[in-house]
């Protein structure tokens, strides 16, 4: 792993990382990290990046509140990394489907499906490249958390990835293989369904909770769409993730 860029602002340090062709991000609290602070692992959405706004503002919070780490890395295709031909691909169909008024389940299905294949050990790599880290460590606990693609992939990988031990995810198109695969997520998990929304169909995100076979599982729902998630929702994921990873230590005195 190294860093790229370093800036500071509002009590967070932000940098910048690579990972081999991955590209990353890592906010932390400017004073320092509290030895055993929890890990949080932050997935974009489709078509956004590491640096999307309310990633950023989600990361900050957590930074700020908690005194968590925040990681987050683009997908393939996404933010800092080129799209390969198959990939640009999808995207073309996708922006046919909208301007045509066609539907782009069948589309985002296949795509988030490669993309998560492709996504989940990119993210096993830079979490273990984020334990050999002096401020993270191989002792601090590890969360998840993320939106429609950010689901897509974070579903796979909380279920291939046993140091990860709680999740959040919103809203998402919940294909048949993310409800098929979603009896083998079995920690504490949260979800977020936006009531409304003319994209992602309640239905099938009703569906994919009730599918998930951890025992400790909640479900909050919102209304609107999910581009317009309630601002309070953060303060509740930040709770969940408390609850299931640990305050931070006190330091020293």
């Amino acid at each position: 792993m190294q860093f790229t860029a370093q800036t500071s602002s509002n009590g967070v340090l932000e940098r910048s990382f690579t990972l081999g062709d991955i590209t990353g991000v890592l906010f932390s609290p400017e004073s320092g990290s509290v030895e055993g602070a929890p890990l949080l692992l932050s997935g974009h959405s489709g078509g956004m990046h590491k640096r999307a706004p309310g990633l950023v503002a989600s990361a900050q919070h957590v930074v700020t509140s908690k005194g968590y780490t925040v990681a987050a890395i683009d997908a393939p295709g996404h933010g800092d990394r080129p799209r390969n031909a198959r990939d640009q691909q999808w995207v073309d169909a996708l922006h046919a489907a909208r301007a045509a008024g066609e539907s782009m389940d069948p589309i985002i299905t296949d795509y988030n499906i490669s993309l998560a294949e492709r996504a989940v050990p990119e993210w096993q790599a830079t979490i273990d490249a984020l334990q050999a880290l002096p401020e993270i460590g191989a002792g601090a606990p590890i969360g998840y958390g993320g939106t429609t693609l950010g689901v897509a992939i974070g579903l796979m990988l909380t279920i291939a990835e046993p140091r990860i031990t709680a999740a959040v995810f919103g809203p998402v198109l919940a294909y048949q293989a993310l409800i098929d695969a979603a009896p083998q997520l079995t920690l504490p998990v949260e979800f977020t369904i936006a009531w409304d929304d003319e994209e992602i169909g309640r239905e099938r995100g009703l569906e994919l909770f009730d599918a998930v076979g951890s025992t400790d599982k909640a479900l909050h729902i919102y209304p609107g769409r999910h581009q317009r998630m309630a601002t309070f929702m953060a303060d509740n994921h930040a709770r969940f993730f408390e609850k299931h990873l640990g305050r931070i230590a006190e330091p020293a005195i």
